[in-house]
């Protein structure tokens, strides 16, 4: 399981950049780790039981702590801490970030939800 070498913070982009070997960087948002957060709140307890995060688009990572050699645990603004992120998960999440990116949207289009917390969606069946 590859290790980052380099783990950067860009607070005004919130950015969370995650650099492997000499060559390789990756960024991720900070609303999409934590919209894929793998902690039990957002991901259950079993399949089906995911909960869609919405209104997270200005999410921010206020600290990052290393927990032990094979994780962080990303403790964000909106007082979300409880996910562990481990290297596994953090590379996975930086290979496929588009398709969970896209499927993210679609799942937040069906609950009729929104990114922005500010934004109600607003049904009216006629």
């Amino acid at each position: 399981m590859p290790i980052p070498s380099a783990i950067k913070l860009h607070k005004q982009s919130r950015m969370l950049e995650l650099q492997y070997g000499d060559e390789q960087r990756y960024k991720l948002s900070c609303e999409m780790l934590r919209v894929y957060s793998p902690s039990a709140e957002v991901r259950g307890h079993g399949p089906g039981q995911e909960v869609v995060q919405s209104g997270k688009k200005f999410v921010s990572i206020r600290e990052i702590k290393p927990v032990g050699n094979y994780a962080l645990q990303l403790c964000f603004d909106d007082g979300h801490d409880t996910g562990i992120y481990s290297w596994g998960y953090l590379r996975d999440l930086c290979e496929n970030q588009h398709a969970y990116w896209d499927d993210y949207l679609r799942k937040l289009q069906e609950a009729g939800e929104d990114r922005d917390p500010d934004v109600e969606v607003v049904r009216i069946d006629l």
